[in-house]
């Protein structure tokens, strides 16, 4: 699912995960660069119960983040943790 985005995972030494989110200037402007952030934050918050504690997530940001669907992005996201090891 390279198009849409990216998820990069690793262990922190915490109870806790934490979140970093990257959509770089080749994404366009700035109001889309923010709509591709909230919908992975929006991703990121309604999955957090099925992602194991204790890791750091870095989302990378794709061309197409911003403009496909819903369900399709989640469905990447999805495939992406499980691909990674790290849901519950």
């Amino acid at each position: 699912m390279l198009p849409y985005l990216i998820v990069y995972a690793k262990k922190n030494g915490q109870t806790y995960n934490r979140l970093g989110i990257t959509a770089s200037k080749k994404l366009g402007k700035a109001v889309v660069r923010n709509r591709a952030k909230r919908r992975i934050r929006e991703l990121y918050r309604t999955n957090i119960g099925k992602l194991r504690s204790g890791y750091d997530f870095v989302i990378v940001a794709r061309s197409k983040t911003a403009s496909v669907d819903y369900g399709t992005l989640l469905s990447a996201f999805m495939s992406a943790v499980e691909e990674l090891g790290v849901l519950k």
